[in-house]
């Protein structure tokens, strides 16, 4: 049994994507700073204002001016929850790192518990939830993702992955390390580990305000996660250029046998114009997922960063 590691030991970097969250954050900013330091352990908390339209930067930049070890990132605009968690990231400098919402729905108090499991020798930790309190196309969203980390990640089967997690430092100097464009924190925690667990915590209902993790924003995700990450749409279309054009030269070859042992008819247009329409249809979604490859290949390799921020705050 390998012997559990002293969590005093280390520092711990709570990093915090923030998005319209003016009327919660400073009370999780509250909870998070009082969890740490009644627990006795050496922190850091980042918060990365995405750009809110509300006054969460305000919020956050006050907490951060006024409390130790808080640090406020602003963004140039809104990127997206894993643009930010990426800009975390890059500030964090703990030896583990744990990410968490804005909204309470991570109790900060289980963030202990992620601690607590990590000790016993894993790399990564996810939160497993009681009982996830969020809306339907989010369960569905949810569910969705997992299969597709599943195929494009290789995520076991027995494990649960969610935004509620703490990443060691190599896991977090490896994600760094990859440099992409189109930022996937879960898919890059699984590729660049061995030892993950799950540990379970509470889910918490929303103290204030709704989410804004929209359907939009979640096909979104399942898009970068498809064509960032993956040649599972690109394969998956050339499979089905391969049975269209085996169903072709069947129906060819039974035109030929019939017009060899029967009399010759001159068919109407109808039939042409569908295999045309078909095969130009295939032809131009093909060349589409084609072009959606290129388009991310290019953006990798031109642009510098990702995301923008435009100021910190902080000790």
């Amino acid at each position: 049994m390998t012997d559990l590691l002293d969590r005093a030991s280390f520092r711990y970097s709570i990093v915090i994507p923030v998005y319209n969250s003016a009327e919660i954050v400073g009370e999780t900013v509250d909870r998070v700073v009082r969890t740490f330091t009644e627990a006795g352990l050496e922190f850091q908390l980042v918060l990365v204002n995405d750009g809110s339209s509300d006054r969460s930067w305000e919020v956050i930049s006050q907490r951060a001016g006024t409390t130790p070890g808080v640090v406020a990132l602003d963004l140039m605009k809104n990127y997206g929850q894993h643009h930010a968690n990426l800009a975390g990231l890059r500030e964090a400098d703990g030896d583990w790192v744990i990410t968490m919402d804005d909204d309470l729905q991570n109790p900060p108090d289980q963030a202990l518990l992620l601690i607590d499991k990590a000790m016993e020798g894993h790399e990564v930790v996810f939160g497993r939830f009681e009982q996830k309190q969020a809306s339907g196309h989010r369960r569905i969203g949810s569910k969705l993702i997992g299969l597709i980390n599943r195929r494009v990640f290789g995520q076991p089967q027995d494990l649960v992955v969610s935004n509620f997690r703490i990443l060691r430092r190599d896991v977090v100097d490896r994600i760094l390390a990859s440099r992409t464009t189109y930022p996937y924190i879960t898919g890059q925690a699984l590729m660049f580990s061995g030892q993950r667990a799950n540990v379970t915590v509470r889910h918490d209902p929303r103290p204030a305000g709704r989410s804004t993790y929209s359907l939009v924003k979640i096909l979104r995700l399942v898009f970068t996660i498809l064509f960032s990450y993956s040649s599972w749409p690109l394969r998956a279309a050339a499979l089905l250029g391969f049975a269209i054009s085996g169903l072709s030269f069947v129906l060819g070859g039974f035109l030929v046998v019939r017009g060899l042992v029967t009399e010759s008819v001159v068919e109407g247009w109808t039939s042409i114009m569908v295999l045309l329409s078909m095969f130009a249809g295939f032809i131009i979604a093909l060349l589409s997922m084609i072009g959606e490859y290129v388009v991310r290949t290019l953006n990798t390799v031109s642009t510098a960063e990702s995301f923008h921020v435009v100021r910190r705050v902080g000790n």
